[in-house]
Parts: structure tokens; sequence; C-alpha cells
């Protein structure tokens, strides 16, 4: 059953992929997402569990998964005939194109997995299916009248926050500079030589609510390690903080630019800050709840036996020479995480140390790379072997992340190209062999020990680096790859179908190696195409 279910997600990812060569794709059948997430949410929670107990006979049916390939087909024209249509056309075609995709997955589900399956998930989940139903229609009707009333700028406590934020902000300027340009009539805020508007977007709203989201999400997920009320007092401890950080990044902001470098300030720093101040206190939160023995439930793990794990010095638990674990998180977490989280980390120093072009792109590199060799004997256990099908996937991948682009005889003049250019030819291209360096070698190392060596594995055991890779379950699958493609901003639909690619190669490999090898391939076929065609824009 379950190989079913995956290959009903590859069909998916090839979907999504096909349908994502429409760059407005999203808008078109945006309206009744909330309806499909409720329902995968429904299916994901409860219903996974029911189909993987099942033994049912399977067979593929060829007739359904033409039906599907017909609405596919369908929704993709469609959507290449209105791109260019007046607003009438669009919001109906918006709604036609939305109906014949969730058709098409509907068939799609059909030609997978057997009738009995559906029947005995919806008598297994009760009435879920429908209260999912009613949860996506009610997100459907409230998405508009929602995002109409966060986008007023009358809103009470955005103007609030706003006010306390302007006035904070030139309370500390006060304080730290002799003149200040104060002006509460339109929220300007600088000096003499560089000025900002405190706008809205600048109260600090959306890094309150992100805050918000994210400290309750880590206290539901880790409740029965946590002691309750206690551990709820993190939580205006962590807004407090992120409150505090947002001022912070207004008075940084305009000193940048008062010292003559408005567009680090504008550019680097202003894209980046509030990143950074998102993560620091999500850092602090999660070390807090993990730390404090007033909030955890067991302070001090029980260990059956002193060994150490990869000569970190990190105590692990043995018996009868088979390590098995409690409920603390494995020793080998941050041999997994730790190369990802410093390209993260360089890449919000870089970004915000520069303008338009980020010339410290190198100390991404510099940084995995250190990360890697300094955990370098905790991956001799990680099978690294590669087959001609991860060269094939790769490949593949890389065909689709660039389809959309097959149709465009010249690319799109971008920034990057422009201040490449501008650079001496030893500086350029000491620049590009560093960034395809990256790209090749430890991107690929870093985002996969995170995403499928770490996550996929990590939503299944809390052993992660006992678990095979063939052990991954279809949520864990879709979780870690959805994850994997939001970290690809607007490239998020493309950037999910080559993680499903990705982690479904692993799962039926066995081998991280594979996984690796893949993404390499496509990074490295990606870079040979940004060359060629000097198409800048895909950097």
């Amino acid at each position: 059953m379950l190989g079913r279910v995956h290959l009903f997600l590859l069909i998916v990812a090839i979907d999504a992929a096909i349908l994502g060569s429409i760059v407005h794709v999203g808008l078109l059948i945006a309206p009744l997402a909330p309806i499909g997430i409720a329902a995968l949410a429904a299916f994901t929670c409860l219903g996974y569990r029911t189909l993987k107990a099942m033994r049912v006979p399977l067979q593929f049916r060829g007739g359904f998964f033409a039906l599907h390939l017909v609405c596919v087909g369908a929704a993709w024209g469609a959507a290449l005939v209105s791109r260019h249509a007046d607003g009438v056309w669009i919001f109906v075609s918006s709604a036609a194109i939305s109906l014949v995709v969730l058709a098409g997955l509907t068939l799609a589900a059909m030609a997978c997995i057997p009738f009995r399956a559906f029947k005995e998930m919806i008598d297994a989940t009760g009435k879920l299916w429908l209260y999912s139903l009613l949860v996506g229609v009610a997100a459907w009707c409230l998405r508009f009248p929602m995002q109409t009333a966060w986008n007023l700028n009358v809103m009470t406590q955005g103007r609030v926050l706003q006010v306390l934020a302007f006035r904070s902000a030139a309370a500390v300027l006060g304080w730290m500079l002799p003149s200040v340009v104060v002006d509460p009539a339109t929220f300007v805020l600088g000096t003499e030589r560089f000025c900002v508007s405190v706008e809205p977007a600048c109260s600090g709203l959306e890094g309150l609510g992100l805050i918000l989201i994210f400290t309750v999400a880590w206290l539901l997920f880790f409740r029965k390690e946590n002691r309750f009320p206690q551990a709820l007092v993190l939580i205006p401890c962590a807004l407090a903080a992120a409150w505090t950080l947002n001022i912070a990044r207004l008075v940084v902001l305009i000193l940048i630019g008062n010292a003559g470098a408005p567009e680090i300030a504008m550019v680097g720093f202003h894209s980046q800050a509030g990143w950074i101040a998102f993560t620091a206190v999500a850092y602090l939160f999660a070390m807090a709840a993990g730390k404090l023995r007033w909030v955890r439930r067991n302070p001090s793990a029980t260990f059956v036996s002193g060994s150490h794990v990869s000569g970190m010095g990190i105590p692990a638990l043995a018996v009868s020479g088979t390590r098995t674990r409690t409920k603390e998180e494995s020793p080998a977490t941050a041999a997994y995480l730790v190369p990802f989280l410093a390209i993260l980390a360089a890449s919000f120093i870089s970004r915000s140390a520069s303008g338009h072009f980020e010339w410290l792109y190198p100390l991404r590199f510099v940084a995995a790379g250190w990360a890697i060799w300094h955990y370098r004997k905790t991956y001799k256990t990680i099978q690294w072997r590669f087959g001609w099908e991860s060269l094939a996937i790769g490949a593949a991948v890389f065909l689709v992340w660039i389809f959309p682009h097959f149709r465009e005889a010249h690319p799109a003049t971008t920034a990057l190209g422009t201040d490449l250019n501008q650079l001496s030819l030893p500086a350029r291209w000491a620049w590009i062999s560093i960034r395809i360096a990256a790209a090749v070698v430890t991107v690929p190392l870093a985002e996969e020990l995170a995403f499928r060596g770490f996550l996929a594995r990590r939503l299944v055991s809390h052993g992660f680096d006992g678990l095979p890779l063939g052990r991954l379950t279809v949520v864990s699958i879709v979780i870690s790859s959805l994850v994997f493609g939001l970290m690809h901003g607007q490239q998020w639909m493309v950037g999910t179908a080559a993680g499903l690619a990705y982690a479904v190669l692993a799962r039926y490999k066995g081998r991280l190696g594979d996984a690796v090898a893949a993404h390499a391939v496509s990074n490295l076929l990606l870079a040979a195409w940004v060359l060629m065609r000097g198409d800048w824009g895909l950097w």
C-alpha cells in the first residue's frame, strides 16, 4: 500500500512541477488551496495509519491515470491562455482551473490507491473528512476579508505598535546621536544624512506573529517533555525579546545609513535583520525550553551506559551493544544540522553586510566546509555510495527547474550579472568558482543531511540516526519536502517537487549518498546553464 502512496506523491510532485512552470499559477489555483490543505491534513494525521495497516491487493488503473493527464494538460493550457486576459476572465479561469486540478489529483489517487482503501480510511476516521472540508471552506471564505484587514494601515493594533516602535526608536537614537530628525506626523525618523519612514510593516507585528506561532507550535510538539503552566512563561519572554530586537533593528538601520552606507542599510541589512532577529529569538527559546530545570519535565536524562558518540563527548544509551533511546534527542543531531545552520548564519551575515551584490558569499562555503570537517567522524557511518538513478533524477530535477525559461529567447537582465561585469576578471571568476563549489559540494551535503538525513527521519523516530532511510513514511517525506521547498522562496513549488524526488530516491535506494549525488547533479547542471546563457536570475 505504501508503495502506491509514494507513487501518488511522485505524480503530485510532477504535476506541481508542470503547473509551476506557469509563473502566475499560484494566483490561479489559490482560491481552493485551503480546502486541499485541510483535506491533506486530515489524511496525514489519521488516515495514514489506516492505509499503513491495510493489506489490499494493488492494481494500477491506467484509465484513471489517462484522465488525470487530460486534466493536468487542460489546466496547464488554460493557465497559459489566461495569462494575458483581463481581470474578469482570470477570475473565472481561477475557479475553473482549481476545479480541474482537484479533479486531476482525485483521478491520480484513484489510479494509485484502491477504492477499498478510501472506504476503510473514511470508516476509521469517522467524520474527520467533513470537519476538514468545513475548515477548508471557512478558510476560503475568510481568506479575502482577513487579507484586506491585514493590509489596512488604520488597523488598531498595527497603528498602536507603529507609534510605539517609532517613539521607542526615536528615544534610543536621541540617547546615541546629538541631533535626530523626528516627524511624528509622517513617521519619518533619522538624521540629516539619512532618514527612513517607519511604516506599519516596521511596527514588529509580523515578527510578533511569527514568534507566537513558533513558540506555541514548539511547546505543543514537545508537550510531553515540558512542564505546564511553567513553560507558558517563555512565550511572553520571547515576544518581549522580539519587540526589543525590532527596535534595535530600526536603530541600527539608521546608524548604518548615517555612517555612509545607505545601500547596505536599505538593501542588505533591512531585508535580513528581521530574519536574524526571529532566528535568534527562536534559538534562545528552544534552548531555554530544553535546558531550564523549572521548564523541563525530566531535566536530567537517564543513561544506561556512559559511552560516547563519534568522539564528541556526548553520552549515549547502550544495551547489549545496541543503543536504545528514551525520548531524549539523538546526540548525532548537531552533526546533521550544524552544516545547514552554518550556511544560514553565514548567509544572514553576508547579505546584511552587502548591497545588491553579495560580495561575502564565500563565507557560506567556508562556514559549511568547516562544519562538515568538524563532524567528519560522525559521517563515516553514512552510506555515501550512489547509483545511476541518482544522476538521472538530478538531471530530471534540473530540467523541471529550468522548464519555464525555455520559452525565453534571451535571459532577463539582473543585478547580479551587472555587478559581476563590474568586477575585475580574476575577482569575477574567483567569486563564480566559489559559488559553483558551494552549489555542488557543501550545499548538497548540508541540505541533504538536514532535510533527508535528519528531518525526514526525525519525524518518524527520536533516534533518527538509527532509522534506515528505507523506513521513511509518507508523512515524513511530504513534510520534509514541503519545508525544503519553502526554503526556496518564490520557487517553493518546484523546490518541493525536487525535495520529493530526492526523498523518494533515498527511500527506495536506502542511501543518503543517492540523494546527495542527485542534488549535486541538479546544481551542477544549473550552474552550467547559468554560465552558458548568462541567466543570472536563477542564482
